[in-house]
């Protein structure tokens, strides 16, 4: 359904770093970056699609956030949602909430909330059942 998503960053070698991180723990390759461009997109290691973007706007104008955007990934497991948000912090990023289970949405849904370096808020997520 999503062919890709595309998130405006203002310091590109910052957000490279940044997001480089998030989604090596995540799994996901890098498809490209064309730093002259600039921009950057990865992907999952099984598919071509979707791609998950980053860039200087098309306009050319400053980036920034748009109030109630989130952009939420998929981990394959909660140890690697708690990775990620880990990563996310480390390499610059604010907190939104701590890596836990969100009963409000469903019983199973593990996640974290962060914003990047340019106030982009990302979830990392995952829903599956944890047998005892």
């Amino acid at each position: 359904m999503i062919s890709h998503v595309f998130v405006g960053v203002t310091d590109f070698d910052r957000a490279f770093k940044f997001y480089t991180s998030v989604m090596e723990v995540l799994g996901l390759k890098l498809r490209f970056c064309e730093r002259d461009r600039p921009w950057a997109g990865w992907m999952a290691t099984d598919a071509p699609r979707p791609l998950f973007l980053i860039g200087k706007p098309h306009d050319g104008k400053t980036a920034h956030c748009g109030n109630g955007h989130m952009i939420a990934l998929l981990a394959s497991d909660r140890q690697t949602v708690d990775r990620a948000y880990a990563s996310a912090l480390e390499k610059g990023g604010s907190c939104e909430g701590a890596p836990g289970l969100r009963p409000e949405y469903h019983p199973d849904y593990y996640g974290a909330y962060f914003r990047d370096p340019d106030g982009n808020k990302l979830c990392v997520c995952n829903h599956d059942s944890v047998s005892a």
